[in-house]
């Protein structure tokens, strides 16, 4: 036994294990939250049945099954359900029954004793609706202009009212390109005149000056009015076109609605539906959660902005971080005099990277934001005062917080990366005749590169998942306008974005609808997580590629 101990197999084999059981938790931890995640976007089928109610009536259910567990019998009667004595233990279901302006709730629980058998009629229809959620009920007739055009015992109502749909996302996808691009592009030209006017005023020029520049912007402003009408008038057509039809509905209850086709995403009947469509329908609505903006409080819709604003927050990040931190790096090894302050220096980096991030949040809100952003403002957009255009939370503040927070990382990183240098090397190229600053760049950095990716790979882990900073300088809850668009100067550093991380914060713990935003949460931090492993390879192979070339090169 002690011939084993001292061969050090046991330690081989716990090293082993603890790997392993590292490995099983990510594995089951990153599957845990795909399934609960991904499976939200599985068109589920939805079940009918009848319910007795404590006066003995009947009430017909229609509602998609969520899930069920067992409880105990007084936890219901706490609720108010009349459960018989002799129960101890009873089975509850909770519903998704959509139709929110019908019943001012998406889900509730139903006691499995109250319950007659379910069924699952082909003819129910789940409708997608940009407000109030989901609505299910059976179709009663397609109407247009306020007459029926077709009924479902018609053979080609499906057909009819997916043509029907499909136009009225083709006029949305219209006046959402008019609004935000056309008319979008004129409302930045006015308000850029507008600056330019109250500019005259703080700062006035000579007469004759001052005269021709009002008589400018007065031709382009007219100019401009008269393109905002001709759109103005396109866009009225396009909206009296999404009103030609809607869909008559009626609820389990027998009430009859009827929804504008302008109000609904998509219809579908996933009872009817097969195996494969349901497949095409998945891909379908991932692919939209993943490119499409998001509505009713983030609950619904995709979370395309939250990715788009972590991405560039991260790039902006690194370009700003990169460069500082390693030349930060190559000083204090290769210039600085090896003293105490450097020393002192070191030891108040190694500790900065320490520091609580929301520090760094508080800081950037207070120096970056309230001085630097207000000083900005009061030099180069006087005219915007008081509104803030760098005054405020934006783009660039985050991305600035997140680069002094990484900024420790990158230069431990690529101080150790110098310091594996050989001296050898160093001195060799001395002996050639190359200056100090010749070996440095052309020698001992290409060869320090891969610790500087290494550092560069670390911040941007960090820097993608932080939360707490972002929260106050620059970061919010809606933000469905991009930083980048085709609008001068094409990026926008002063606007507020959408954060994957902030996103999850959101949905999870501020959100009104529970249930709704349960299964988004687990999608949008598995989102999270690829996302970041992305970035990681990316910087990786990046870092793996230099490394082989600056090898090869040595050999």
């Amino acid at each position: 036994m002690k011939q084993w101990l001292k061969s050090g197999t046991p330690w081989i084999w716990l090293n082993g294990g603890a790997v392993a059981f590292c490995m099983i938790m990510v594995v089951g931890l990153i599957g845990l939250i795909a399934v609960r995640g991904f499976s939200h976007f599985w068109p589920a089928d939805i079940a009918m049945f009848n319910l007795t109610q404590a006066d003995g009536q009947q009430r017909t259910i229609i509602g998609t099954p969520v899930r069920s567990q067992i409880v105990p019998a007084a936890v219901a009667r706490d609720s108010g359900e009349p459960v018989p004595e002799s129960e101890e233990l009873v089975t509850r279901h909770l519903l998704k029954l959509g139709n929110r302006d019908v019943y001012g709730q998406d889900f509730s629980w139903f006691l499995e004793i109250f319950m007659d058998e379910w069924h699952y009629p082909e003819d129910i229809l789940a409708i997608e609706r940009r407000e109030w959620g989901n609505f299910y009920g059976q179709p009663v007739a397609l109407l247009r202009e306020g007459s029926v055009i077709s009924t479902p015992t018609d053979t080609d109502f499906h057909e009819q009212l997916q043509s029907s749909v499909e136009r009225s996302l083709t006029l949305f996808d219209q006046i959402r390109r008019l609004e935000r691009g056309e008319i979008g592009r004129i409302n930045a030209s006015l308000e850029r005149l507008r600056l330019q006017e109250r500019g005259l005023a703080i700062n006035p020029l000579p007469a004759d000056e001052d005269a021709r520049e009002r008589e400018r912007i007065a031709m382009e402003r007219a100019q401009l009015d008269a393109d905002y009408a001709v759109l103005r008038q396109e866009l009225d057509v396009i909206y009296d076109s999404t009103r030609r039809d809607a869909l008559r509905m009626v609820t389990a209850e027998g009430t009859q609605q009827d929804i504008s086709l302008a109000a609904i995403v998509r219809v579908t009947a996933p009872n009817a539906m097969s195996v494969l469509q349901k497949v095409g329908q998945y891909f379908e609505r991932l692919w939209e959660f993943l490119t499409d903006e998001p509505r009713e409080a983030n609950t619904e819709g995709g979370i395309f902005p939250a990715i788009f604003g972590t991405v560039t927050m991260v790039f902006v990040m690194s370009i700003i971080v990169t460069p500082f931190g390693i030349l930060a790096a190559i000083y204090l090894r290769e210039y600085a005099k090896q003293g105490t302050m450097t020393r002192i220096i070191r030891i108040s980096v190694y500790n900065l990277a320490g520091v609580p991030s929301i520090v760094y949040g508080v800081f950037g809100l207070g120096f970056f934001v309230y001085f630097l952003g207000g000083n900005i403002d009061q030099l180069f957009y006087e005219a915007a005062l008081p509104a803030p255009t760098f005054g405020t939370p934006g783009l660039f503040w985050a991305s600035l917080t997140l680069a002094l927070l990484t900024l420790p990382i990158v230069i431990v990183s690529t101080e150790e990366g110098l310091s594996r240098i050989p001296s050898t090397i160093r001195q060799g190229s001395l002996a050639l005749g190359a200056t100090k600053s010749e070996t440095l760049w052309k020698v001992v950095v290409p060869l320090a590169t891969p610790a500087m990716m290494t550092g560069l790979i670390l911040a941007i882990a960090r820097a993608a998942g932080e939360v707490a900073p972002l929260m106050l300088v620059g970061v919010v809850k809606l933000a469905p306008t991009l930083p980048v668009d085709a609008t001068f100067p094409f990026i926008h550093l002063e606007r507020k974005i959408m954060h994957l991380g902030f996103h999850i914060y959101d949905v999870g713990f501020q959100s009104p609808n529970v249930e709704a935003a349960r299964p988004l949460v687990y999608a949008t931090a598995l989102v999270l997580v690829l996302l970041i492993v992305v970035l990681n390879l990316t910087a990786i192979s990046i870092r793996n590629h230099l490394r082989e070339r600056y090898r090869s090169a040595g050999d």
